[in-house]
């Protein structure tokens, strides 16, 4: 507080969001330096949508014949539905039913008891190279990931997006306070990821979940366009895929 030839001036200070913006001219207005870091994580989470409804929208369309001469296929070879239809854990823990073409016999979940002792994988996954239970076009199309075409009616509907951690079984995300889940909830599950481009089937679970918590915590745009580069050429090879 000051005195001036009799007049008393109070010094008040400005809220804390008054502060958020600077106005140096009537032209030009400065954002807090903190606010630069969230408007572009804003406008890359933005982008990263539009892309994601962009793609699926034209892949469905332009995959579609394809689509439906592989559901013809599923219902030639084997009996039961074309559509395999799985609850997963997406983005904050909410539940989602994730659509794939069906690689195996109806009875799978059934003979899986019985299988046990030929796991390949660890932790909870349950994988075997050469499953019995697949089926003649299952082993087809998972080797190529077309099992996984489905899967853009979800990344349309945004309960995936094209890139992201492992869509995760709800036995997997079992403890809601593990660092895993945690840090995975983080981000929208993809259809393709680090995961995806870094071995697929040939990791450890452990290393799947290396790469979910790497990309939930380090995400970009460019990575994203980075992952989606490498995973042609990837599901082309048809390495790991099994």
């Amino acid at each position: 507080m000051e005195q001036h030839l009799g007049t008393t001036l109070t010094a008040t200070p400005l809220p804390a969001e008054s502060l958020r913006l600077v106005a140096v001219s009537a032209m030009w207005v400065i954002p807090a330096p903190t606010s630069w870091g969230q408007q572009a994580k804003r406008l890359q989470m933005a982008l990263k949508r539009l892309i994601d409804i962009v793609v699926a929208a034209a892949g469905l369309v332009l995959l579609g014949p394809p689509m439906l001469v592989v559901a013809l296929a599923i219902k030639l070879d084997s009996s039961g539905p074309v559509l395999h239809v799985q609850e997963r854990v997406g983005l904050s823990g909410r539940p989602f039913r994730m659509y794939k073409f069906r690689s195996m016999a109806v009875n799978a979940h059934v003979a899986k008891g019985g299988l046990a002792n030929q796991n390949q994988a660890d932790g909870p996954l349950f994988k075997i190279k050469h499953d019995p239970r697949r089926t003649s076009v299952g082993g087809w199309i998972r080797r190529f990931s077309i099992d996984e075409l489905p899967q853009l009616f979800n990344v349309l509907r945004g309960d995936m997006s094209l890139v992201g951690p492992r869509p995760a079984l709800p036995e997997e995300a079992g403890n809601p306070l593990s660092d895993y889940h945690a840090h995975r909830v983080l981000a929208v599950p993809g259809i393709t990821g680090l995961w995806q481009v870094n071995g697929r089937s040939l990791l450890s679970f452990g290393e799947m979940v290396e790469m979910d918590i790497r990309y939930a915590r380090d995400w970009s745009l460019w990575l994203d366009i980075w992952i989606l580069a490498r995973t042609i050429p990837v599901i082309v090879s048809g390495k790991g895929a099994w």
